[in-house]
């Protein structure tokens, strides 16, 4: 199967967008006010000197229009003189039309008086003018690379999402505007820059979806700020959204991304960024904005800094100018996308599947909103689980149907599934597959137990459960004990795992088999995994929520479903073309156009490692050619080597 990796097509292809979100440090959002060209091209240049190619910019809604049927020419004027500083400096920059929300306050243009933004019709008849005037004035100037309607509409338009907007209101709102751009000229690759916070990414309904909006838009653009109680998850969850926004199949960027130095020490956030860009290459990112290129210092008394503080130093340079971690992690990462030529390179196939299932974006008559972040975090989890195991994976969406050719099929902690899609494992268990779930009770007394039909057929079990009450995990932790040889773990091995959830989740199922034989149990002699032979297949069933108390776990990665993946893997034949015997080192591979493979090393180690990668080939370093047997491991680093 092939693992999403598309790249955007715009006038400098040549690179791809690694750049930063830009506001000059003499105004933030009322820089436009106060626009000093040279302090710009001083900022640019340091941009320039460490390899970033754009910066995404902003049109400041309250002056840009301060009338609705009036443009401030002058600032246009500023805006034009910005533009050219770009194409001074060999960059390109993305423009931002409807800007009322930037970190952490709304600003309103003096007119619009209350008005609805998505369902005024004056009001969008307005915002889809301003989007046309502007693009008229700047469509031609080469510096322009792009376009974005909003920062981050959601926010905006209706505020934490009190009274969201329906899909079919905001869906008709995005093409007015990308309508707008393209009626005046704009041939640009154009987005909405709404943070692809709405239901396919995140499972909350927030008006936008990825895709309705798809027949609108040229890109996908996550912003990705959440945090974690657990490190390797902080590190992917770029990388797990990344995969989850490419539902449409079109180029994803990481529009936004970063963190306050106010709030992590200066060396941890240089990790930050260097896990967060290399895991979202792997996760199928092909552009990278971080925020933001500078910081605020002398703004402390103008908002949003006033009361938003920390916002003043999200800067990957300081209010001088001067470099901080972030921007030498992003030099870094600018020149491996250079040595490996990353625009020609794609993301190896994958003979394995994490199956995404529909309720997390569908909500079907009298299912629980509630449900969602459970399918969220447990995906998330596993998504972790796969990286520590060296398994490519590819996002399977229930909704659009499961994939024919994957070798393995990945259901974490999986409590609903759709009818169809219950048979369609079935049908692939019979043809050859390998189908794994790991039982989940919910978090939710309404809902407790599996909700698909015929549990006991699909893994070869008869289920003890009583109605409505669950079966609790009275352990602290649960160990799992092997009967017998399962893939790369042998008979007699025990593995540990976590135990957390509340008092619906925490919770196993009792089971007897009827055709499955029991591959290992518990401290109590229950069944914890059994496998089902069928057809040319078989099932798997883990009768503990394996990866949903991972998640509800603080610093648990790297937990043991990682030896459970890999041994999924061996027993489905599912590729893993280079494995590291380390937990703490994820491995992964990109194929460029000329046949040419290179690998990624990432660890998650806080200390030091050396390890022996195991591929089909010969590994050579990236930069002098000789070959690599042992590979120091920075602590939290990254090496990508060269495989023939």
């Amino acid at each position: 199967m092939r693992r999403h990796s598309a790249h955007l097509t715009h006038d400098h292809s040549v690179l791809p967008w690694l750049g930063a979100n830009f506001w000059s440090r003499t105004g933030g959002p009322l820089m436009w006010r106060n626009y000093e060209p040279k302090t710009v091209r001083e900022e640019l240049a340091v941009l320039r000197e460490h390899g970033l190619t754009m910066t995404r910019s902003f049109f400041y809604w309250p002056d840009f229009h301060p009338e609705p049927g009036r443009i401030d020419e002058e600032l246009c004027d500023r805006f034009r003189d910005f533009l050219d500083a770009h194409a001074e400096a060999g960059m390109g920059t993305v423009p931002t039309f409807i800007v009322g929300h930037m970190s952490g306050e709304n600003w309103d243009p003096v007119w619009r008086g209350g008005r609805d933004l998505y369902e005024d019709v004056w009001l969008v008849g307005r915002q889809a003018w301003f989007v046309s005037q502007m693009t008229r004035r700047f469509k031609d100037h080469p510096a322009v690379t792009g376009w974005l309607i909003t920062n981050e509409m959601p926010g905006y338009g209706r505020i934490y999402q009190v009274d969201p907007p329906s899909s079919d209101v905001v869906t008709a709102w995005a093409q007015f505007m990308c309508d707008a751009v393209r009626a005046a000229g704009g041939t640009q690759p154009v987005s909405l820059g709404d943070g692809a916070w709405g239901i396919e990414v995140t499972g909350r309904d927030n008006g936008f979806s990825l895709r309705d909006t798809a027949e609108y838009v040229d890109f996908v653009g996550p912003h990705v700020y959440r945090s974690d109680t657990d490190r390797p998850r902080q590190h992917y969850r770029a990388a797990f959204e990344c995969e989850l926004a490419a539902v449409t199949g079109q180029p994803v960027v990481l529009e936004e991304f970063g963190l306050s130095t106010d709030t992590v020490s200066a060396a941890n956030a240089g990790i930050f960024y260097r896990q967060t860009l290399h895991n979202s290459l792997l996760g199928g990112a092909t552009g990278w904005i971080a925020w933001n290129n500078t910081d605020y210092d002398g703004l402390w008394d103008q908002s949003p800094y006033d009361h938003h503080p920390f916002e003043m130093h999200f800067g990957i340079t300081d209010h001088a100018g001067r470099p901080k971690e972030p921007l030498r992690e992003l030099a870094s990462f600018a020149g491996v996308l250079k040595r490996v030529d990353f625009a020609r390179c794609r993301r190896t196939d994958a003979d394995a599947a994490l199956v995404v299932p529909a309720f997390l974006e569908r909500g079907y008559p009298y299912s629980r909103p509630a449900d969602r972040p459970l399918i969220f975090t447990s995906l998330h989890q596993g998504y972790v689980a796969a990286r520590g195991a060296d398994l490519p994976v590819t996002f399977a969406r229930e909704a659009d149907g499961l994939p024919d050719d994957a070798a393995l099929y990945l259901l974490p902690s999986t409590r609903q599934l759709t009818t169809r899609t219950r048979r369609a494992l079935e049908r692939r268990a019979r043809e050859g597959a390998t189908v794994y779930l790991s039982f989940c009770s919910g978090e939710h007394p309404g809902t407790r137990g599996p909700w698909f039909d015929d549990l006991d057929g699909l893994f070869g079990v008869e289920l003890q459960l009583s109605y409505g009450v669950a079966e609790p995990i009275e352990d602290d932790v649960l160990e799992m004990t092997f009967a017998e040889d399962f893939g790369s773990i042998a008979a007699g091995e025990t593995l540990v795992f976590p135990v957390a959830g509340n008092e619906d989740s925490r919770a196993y199922l009792p089971v007897v088999p009827t055709g499955a034989r029991v591959v290992a149990t518990d401290a109590h002699g229950r069944p914890a995994l059994l496998c089902h032979g069928t057809g040319e297949g078989r099932t798997v069933l883990a009768t503990y929520p394996l990866e949903h108390m991972a998640a509800r776990t603080a610093r648990v990665n790297p937990e043991q479903t990682h030896r459970l993946y890999a041994a999924l893997a061996e027993v489905a034949g599912a590729a893993r073309p280079v494995t590291v015997d380390s937990p703490y080192v994820a491995a992964d591979t990109l194929v460029h156009e000329d046949g040419t493979r290179y690998v990624w090393l990432v660890s998650q180690s806080e200390t030091e490692l050396s390890v022996r990668p195991v591929a089909d080939g010969e590994l050579h370093d990236l930069e002098g050619g000789e070959p690599v047997r042992d590979v120091a491991m920075a602590p939290y680093g990254v090496r990508v080597l060269e495989l023939r």
